[in-house]
């Protein structure tokens, strides 16, 4: 018996482990590989905030609602309402300005613009294309009336 037969032999022997073992390890040798092509291939864009036609259309309703509350409650009453709703105006509007690439001061607090500020980006708002009521009413100082 010479190197050639021991060799057939051992490949005969061998062979039908290594395909069983093959058989069995090739799914999580496929999963391995999709996980790594996954990583490599780009991921779709995701969008920073709400679309913005819900944008526009809370920022429409809290200006109709700042609006009302200017108009009607008494004093005391609307003083703490319509600065809540102006924080709100304010949080909407700055979203608002990122997804239109509107530039604007970025306030260390939510809700923390000036009047003029505010006012002013809403305006640019418009300018950029965003649908808002014509005529806004006076905004607070600081939540005070």
């Amino acid at each position: 018996m010479n190197y050639l037969d021991v060799g057939k032999l051992i490949l005969i022997a061998v062979t039908p482990t290594a395909v069983g073992a093959i058989a069995l390890q090739a799914p999580r040798w496929c999963a391995w590989a999709a996980a790594l092509w996954s990583r490599r291939q780009p991921s779709e864009p995701v969008p920073y905030g709400p679309p913005i036609e819900k944008l526009a259309c809370d920022l429409r309703r809290l200006l109709r609602l700042h609006d009302e509350l200017t108009a009607s409650a008494h004093l005391a009453m609307r003083a703490h309402r319509l600065w809540a709703v102006e924080a709100a105006i304010g949080a909407r509007a700055l979203e608002a300005a990122r997804a239109l690439d509107v530039p604007h001061r970025e306030p260390e607090l939510p809700g923390a613009l000036t009047r003029e500020e505010l006012g002013g980006l809403l305006r640019d708002l418009s300018g950029a294309g965003l649908v808002l009521p014509a005529a806004v009413g006076p905004f607070t100082a600081d939540g005070r009336l």
